[in-house]
């Protein structure tokens, strides 16, 4: 997807795993990475794992940490942002349905 900077995802639970409604994507953001700046028609639920992360939802922005969880609402404009000098990691939820609509190329 255009606008992804030093941003990798992993797909751990999902459709190949017989999963009935919701699908896990476990994310890597490099510092000063990214994602871009979009929205979609479906929710997400992110839990930080490790490191830092800034994002952007509907013009307020919020800095989450490892152990922070965070709801974005569907059709929202949204980013994540590294701007630490760690990579940070986090966990995704999204509806099964839209499993393969991610934030970063090849997903």
């Amino acid at each position: 997807m255009d606008g992804v900077t030093g941003v990798a995802m992993q797909m751990l639970v999902g459709r190949d795993d017989a999963a009935p409604n919701f699908a896990m994507r476990h994310f890597v953001v490099q510092p000063g990475g990214h994602t871009p700046q979009h929205s979609h028609p479906w929710e997400h639920e992110v839990f930080v794992v490790e490191g830092q992360l800034c994002v952007e939802c509907n013009d307020e922005q919020h800095v989450i940490s490892a152990g922070d969880a965070i709801f974005v609402p569907s059709d929202s404009m949204h980013q994540f942002t590294n701007e630490s000098n760690q990579p940070a990691r986090f966990l995704c939820l999204v509806p099964l349905e839209f499993e393969c609509g991610c934030d970063v190329p090849g997903s």
